[in-house]
């Protein structure tokens, strides 16, 4: 019968159909007793808490009818544990310590686990471990590896919230192996996700990332609970800054969940954290609501440690709503606790309760925050040296500031480069936000310091290549979203219903981003290039003249490079330029479908709020800006003081500096691309095919996707013809239609040499998307990060027709030995005339060189 017990865990369905088969045969009480046992697991597990009492408390009554001490001993410690998750805390840890008074060897063992396991739950971890250590000795004796596994993760469990990561990996691989040489399947997976959360805690994203996925495929193969698989979900979004995916999770799910009471306030504070970290002000009011929710709940169960975590969501959640009204003794009480566990919570609840502090308090509580300095996760280490430059701040030290700020963005960057996917090291950033604030903040008196911590806190993610699982072989799930995207185009061609293969294509993107999230970085973590310094800045430029955005504080602040020096001016609030953003990118779209837009107001708007003072101290000549994420996008050429002259754009100086210093391939192939359903037809393409008789021509059914990508591959000029999609919800996504389908960024990502210059003529497809701190993502990000030179690419909607002949004198001028910003000014002058090229090579810009 014993068997009848671990089948419970390991396939419920079929455990519970033997338990109902043996009480439908069976009068023994002793073989009632585990078939009761059995359905009240299986009932728990599924969370119908209520009839899993019920039946635990028939299974007592047949031990007892048994007089078998030990099956009464087990049952009831079965019973006990069950009760704790049904919320009633005292009295199952009251049943539990019954089981332990009469149970000996074995059944002891087993009770001492489960009675660990319930204190774990409860957030008693201190007193869990010595508990578990007596029940492994006991086990250990009587050689049953299975409850030796169980017990193992539980220990493991209560390693890592204690901070001990080495002690708890042990015990989880320990568990694994014995798991999975008794054949435990499914009980191997909670040592995997184990291993999944030790991962993250040490550092190692896209590892944890991974093994949440290989533990969330087997429980859903294996039927288990909605529970189960939503946690691991849920914590490996937050793990990887994806809270918006977090909290839609939640939510879709949460109308089908049946939970346990104890697993109520669990969700609540799932949900509260996801909201929270999703940073919108809806999204803190509704955090506040769910952290009250969850707080509640625990303290009915008597969760002190769960409910801690829930005090200090609250009390972030308030501080993000602007609601401090008695604010700071909560926030001091919860850090002060938090603090007194070593948790890895405690820098960020210190630095909070620091703020809201007054007098030498408020040092005190930074300075224990930056305590944290040593710990072994780069992001609990950031969050203590953002608090050590507040304390240095408040000591009006300035270097002090600059010091600290740049050791804790060197422990982001540190966890940025184990990363593989580039989504996930752009929003790795997202961690050293406010480190960058306090670093821009007190280096804007300076040009030259404000420009060197510029360029230290953008677009840090571009300068590592991105990796692929193996760039020889397509993933399936890549394949076979690219074969969705080829049966789209048809359906749409032909007028079909594409309903079933819209759902199938966002099953297919869901599947490829979550492989693409598990990828570590290619080889070792090597470190950044260094950012560029000053000098190297000011040297690269010379008498040309570079122009730099910082957004300090919500204020633009404009530095000028010119002839040796590097000048600073203030111009507008960041909220008043993006106010101009809508009207400007309108424009573009009346322009590009024919109708009058007169853009020169809009213009002197922009130019007026983006420059400010700084336009006059702008030489006469070519100018590279290089301006903050958000204003990736905007058609610069609208700027009357940009219109009539070369200006390239860039994410970084450091990343100008790099373009620069790349060499053309000798000799460099020309590749020629025609995609589908362009109302020209790619006009330009056959002029340009018959300009250039030894370029790779790929049109009509050739361009195909698999052949594109194989003459990118260290190619020195693509032009590429074809409709472009830029997707704001999943930049990786964003792609240029070919003949059998889309080329997404995760494609072009896999291409192993960069081309050096691509010339992407789609609408939108040089618009960037910026994601977390000052990065950016998009078709034309990952041909920078891949290593090409200068891309020439649109930032809004385009005429087909209009940009057919533009593409025609933009070549023409290329070929004649124009850099491509001066080819671009030249068609410009060209399209002054006609509204609509006008319109359409304002939407065009140089990005690199």
């Amino acid at each position: 019968m014993e068997e009848l017990l671990a089948l419970a865990l390991e396939d419920p369905e079929e455990a519970g159909r033997r338990a109902e088969q043996v009480l439908a045969e069976e009068r023994d009480p002793l073989a009632r007793s585990y078939a009761h046992q059995c359905l009240g697991i299986v009932l728990r597990d599924r969370g119908h808490a209520d009839e899993a009492l019920d039946e635990l408390r028939r299974g007592l009554r047949a031990a007892r009818r048994s007089s078998s001490a030990h099956r009464e001993s087990d049952v009831r410690a079965t019973y006990g544990a069950t009760l704790v998750f049904a919320g009633r805390t005292h009295l199952g840890l009251a049943q539990l310590d019954r089981a332990l008074a009469t149970a000996r060897g074995e059944v002891r063992a087993k009770a001492l686990m489960r009675k660990a396991g319930v204190l774990a739950i409860l957030g008693r971890h201190r007193e869990a471990r010595p508990v578990l250590r007596d029940a492994l000795d006991e086990m250990e004796l009587e050689d049953d590896p299975v409850w030796e596994g169980r017990t193992r993760i539980w220990l493991g469990h209560i390693e890592l919230a204690l901070g001990n990561i080495e002690d708890a990996e042990r015990e989880v691989v320990a568990a694994e192996r014995l798991l999975e040489q008794a054949g435990a399947t499914v009980e191997r997976l909670t040592a995997v996700a184990s291993l999944a959360d030790i991962a993250v805690a040490r550092g190692d994203l896209a590892g944890g990332l991974g093994l949440y996925a290989d533990a969330v495929a087997g429980f859903e193969a294996a039927h288990r609970s909605w529970h189960e698989i939503v946690e691991l979900h849920v914590g490996a979004y937050l793990a990887a800054g994806l809270a918006g995916e977090a909290v839609s999770l939640l939510d879709r799910s949460r109308a089908t969940a049946e939970l346990n009471p104890y697993q109520i306030p669990e969700f609540a504070l799932l949900r509260a954290t996801a909201l929270l970290a999703a940073g919108g002000p809806v999204d803190a009011a509704d955090a506040l609501g769910a952290a009250g929710d969850a707080r509640v709940g625990f303290r009915r169960q008597d969760r002190r440690w769960y409910e801690l975590r829930a005090r200090l969501v609250a009390v972030r959640a308030r501080e993000a709503l602007g609601d401090r009204r008695g604010l700071a003794p909560e926030a001091r009480l919860v850090a002060v606790a938090l603090h007194a566990d070593h948790a890895d919570e405690a820098p960020v609840a210190l630095t909070l309760a620091g703020g809201l502090a007054r007098g030498p308090e408020r040092l005190t509580l930074w300075e224990q925050a930056a305590s944290y300095r040593r710990h072994p996760n780069a992001l609990v280490r950031a969050g203590a040296w953002h608090a050590r430059a507040l304390a240095r701040a408040a000591a009006e030290d300035r270097s002090g500031v600059l010091r600290a700020a740049g050791a804790g963005l060197d422990a982001i960057d540190e966890h940025r480069r184990l990363i593989g996917s580039s989504e996930l090291r752009a929003l790795a950033t997202t961690h050293g936000r406010e480190l960058t604030a306090v670093a821009l903040r007190h280096a804007a008196s300076d040009a030259r310091s404000l420009l060197r911590w510029s360029e230290r806190t953008r677009a840090t993610a571009l300068a590592q290549p991105p990796a692929t699982s193996d760039a020889t072989t397509i993933p399936a799930s890549l394949a076979a979203l690219r074969d969705n995207g080829r049966r789209l185009a048809e359906a749409r061609q032909e007028g079909e219903p594409t309903d079933g293969l819209e759902r199938e294509r966002l099953r297919l993107e869901r599947a490829v981003r979550a492989e693409h999230h598990t990828l570590s970085a290619a080889g070792p973590a090597a470190a950044d290039p260094p950012s560029a310094g000053v000098e190297e800045i000011v040297s690269g430029v010379g008498d040309g003249c570079l122009v730099e955005l910082v957004e300090v504080d919500g204020v633009l602040h404009v530095l000028v490079v010119h002839g040796g020096r590097v000048r600073r001016r203030v111009a507008a609030a960041t909220e008043d330029v993006a106010a101009l953003l809508g009207p400007a990118a309108m424009l573009l779209r009346r322009a590009a479908r024919g109708r009058p837009a007169d853009m020169a107001e809009v213009g002197r708007r922009l130019q007026e709020a983006v420059l400010g003072d700084a336009a006059r101290l702008i030489p006469d000549g070519p100018v590279v800006l290089a301006p903050t994420a958000r204003l990736h996008g905007l058609a610069w050429s609208l700027l009357p003081l940009l219109h009539d002259r070369p200006f390239g754009v860039v994410p970084s100086a450091g990343q100008w500096l790099r373009a620069r210093a790349r060499s053309a391939p000798e000799p460099g192939s020309t590749v020629l691309v025609s995609g589908p359903a362009l109302a020209s037809g790619g006009a330009e393409v056959p002029v340009l095919a018959s300009r250039h008789p030894d370029a790779v021509l790929l049109d009509g059914p050739r361009a195909t996707l698999d052949a594109v990508l194989a003459h990118l591959d260290g190619a020195g000029l693509v032009h590429l013809a074809a409709h472009g999609r830029f997707r704001a919800d999943s930049p990786l996504f964003s792609a240029l239609d070919l003949a059998d389908g889309p080329l997404t960024v995760h494609d072009l990502e896999r291409v192993r040499r960069a081309p050096y210059r691509v010339v992407l003529s789609a609408c939108e497809s040089g618009v960037l998307a910026p994601v977390g701190a000052e990065e950016l993502l998009g078709l034309a990000a990952a041909l920078f990060s891949l290593g090409s030179a200068g891309l020439v690419c649109s930032v809004g909607e385009v005429n087909d027709a209009a940009t057919a002949d533009l593409m025609v004198g933009l070549h023409a001028a290329l070929a004649a030995g124009s850099d491509p910003a001066t080819a671009l000014r030249d068609v410009r002058r060209a399209a002054a005339g006609d509204p609509v090229a006008a319109g359409t090579a304002a939407a065009f810009l140089t990005l690199g060189v």
